[in-house]
């Protein structure tokens, strides 16, 4: 509950102390501020004391209540709100009051019910009024703002000139502009702060931009008052955003608001100095990077196509290593930010396509897609990095579990084409040229995936099928030899003993 400051005038002294003592003011939403004793040391007090609510008695020796109210209006004194104290005799005087815009009594003698109501209604129009004057001075930045951002914009200066940015321009002979800018997460935030910051300033406003950015556009009467005016800023705001990541940069004074677009535009080219600094670190100003050009000489080309081929091969140290002599030849060479960012979601992207669909929704599940406004992200040189290389890890990952999966699968066709195939003269050679796989690599893979190699399974296999048969009793020992695909039969006894430790015979008799 906001408190209005209240000033209490009666001759009699006794009423004035019946006023404090009956009356709950801190209830009501008041404190008393001061008490006098008659209206010439009134007009002193509410110099002094600046009250929301002065509540005078009519009759007072020196200067009476309604003449006090006179001589403040007459000054074109600060909005104070008057209530008379009368007595019903001096009615009158309540009547006359109206001519000075005073609506509220409170009648002697004092009754404290009836007093609490009138103060009531008293405090809700001090809010209403307040809240008024809020809107106002909110309307009037906004309109201030508005012109700004037109005049930084470069929009044509006879359009725009109001009555709030003339005010405003008014004294000063330097004008300059403060970019800050942030992540989306902490913009309202950094924004609300400084706003605080400008708003008890004279010659200074805040204006919304783009990318999560604020202008503080402020006057001077120096170039080099501008500039120690932009290092407090600076300095004011990082304290009042500990932990959080701001770039801050100036541009150059100008002599008139009207041309403050130039100094927007030298404020915007010293910002993206930034991405090769520390969100850290203090103001940039553009007479500090004036003789550094920013470069576009690279070639992306070869790059994307070296780092691609990492990827391809699934080799993420031989990628990092790559796009760690990149980064270095960006910070080397000053590589406009814009450029290396374009480079950056090209090649997220045509990483991206190396991925199959069902696992590359993954990427978006673990939130390595690159968002839509990737490129207006405060990024530095470094964080971009470390995104690449995040990124560039998840999609090797998903490759290997891809390829991993695809392993699987053909190692499944293949033991299939083994159990359908192992009476034939069946060679693992015969294979890696049916499945187009070298023959190392086809025998290191169903070691991996089955546990034991080709000529075991294989041997399993027929032995088992020579077990079966062995025990139908129909068919000689060496048909079936032949049958499960021995071309011997000293051949098949060797399998068949290391396997049932039985021979053939032995085997059959056993299960006679």
């Amino acid at each position: 509950m906001k408190m209005y400051k209240v000033l209490l005038i009666d001759d009699e002294p006794s009423a004035l102390e019946a006023m404090q003592l009956w009356i709950d003011w801190q209830a009501l939403g008041f404190e008393i501020a001061g008490t006098c004793t008659n209206g010439q040391a009134g007009l002193q007090l509410i110099r002094e004391l600046a009250p929301d609510l002065v509540i005078t008695d009519v009759n007072m020796p020196l200067l009476n209540g309604l003449e006090m109210v006179d001589a403040w209006q007459q000054t074109g004194g600060r909005d104070t709100k008057f209530a008379i104290l009368s007595g019903y005799s001096e009615f009158e005087y309540a009547q006359t009051a109206i001519r000075f815009g005073i609506h509220h009594y409170l009648l002697k003698p004092l009754f404290p019910e009836e007093a609490a109501e009138e103060l009531r209604e008293m405090y809700r129009e001090l809010e209403r009024e307040e809240h008024s004057r809020k809107m106002g001075r909110l309307a009037a930045m906004e309109e201030t703002a508005a012109v700004i951002k037109g005049l930084l914009y470069g929009k044509p200066e006879g359009t725009l000139y109001g009555g709030s940015a003339a005010a405003l321009s008014a004294g000063f002979s330097c004008w300059n502009v403060l970019l800050i800018q942030t992540d989306p997460l902490n913009y309202t935030e950094v924004r609300g702060k400084a706003a605080a910051m400008s708003a008890g300033e004279a010659g200074m406003v805040l204006a919304d931009l783009e990318g999560y950015t604020c202008a503080v556009v402020y006057g001077s009467t120096a170039p080099g008052e501008g500039n120690t005016a932009a290092a407090r800023i600076a300095e004011e705001l990082r304290q009042a955003c500990p932990g959080i990541r701001l770039f801050i940069a100036a541009g150059d004074s100008v002599p008139e608001l009207s041309s403050i677009a130039g100094s927007y535009l030298r404020a915007k080219e010293a910002l993206q100095y930034c991405f090769y600094s520390e969100p850290s670190a203090g103001l940039l100003m553009f007479h500090d990077i004036r003789d550094t050009p920013l470069s576009r000489d690279y070639d992306h080309i070869r790059l994307a196509d070296v780092l691609i081929g990492f990827v391809n091969t699934l080799d993420l140290p031989g990628f990092r290593r790559e796009a760690e002599g990149a980064a270095s030849s960006f910070r080397e060479k000053l590589v406009s930010p814009d450029t290396v960012k374009k480079f950056v979601i090209h090649l997220v992207y045509k990483m991206r396509e190396l991925v199959p669909a069902p696992e590359a929704g993954q990427l978006q599940r673990k939130g390595t897609e690159p968002p839509a406004d990737f490129n207006y992200h405060m990024l530095t040189l470094g964080g971009l990095m470390e995104y690449l290389l995040a990124f560039a890890e998840e999609v090797i990952r998903l490759l290997l579990q891809e390829r991993g999966n695809r392993s699987q699968d053909v190692v499944r066709d293949i033991n299939r084409y083994i159990q359908e195939h192992y009476r034939e003269s069946l060679t693992i050679q015969r294979l890696a040229e049916i499945f187009y796989l070298h023959p190392v690599y086809l025998g290191q893979l169903l070691i991996k995936k089955n546990g034991i190699g080709f000529n075991e399974l294989l041997h399993n296999l027929r032995i088992e099928e020579a077990a079966r048969l062995l025990e139908e009793r129909t068919l000689k020992l060496s048909e079936i030899a032949e049958r499960v695909g021995y071309a011997n039969y000293g051949q098949f006894l060797k399998q068949f003993e290391k396997k049932m430790h039985l021979s053939p015979n032995e085997y059959r008799q056993a299960k006679s």
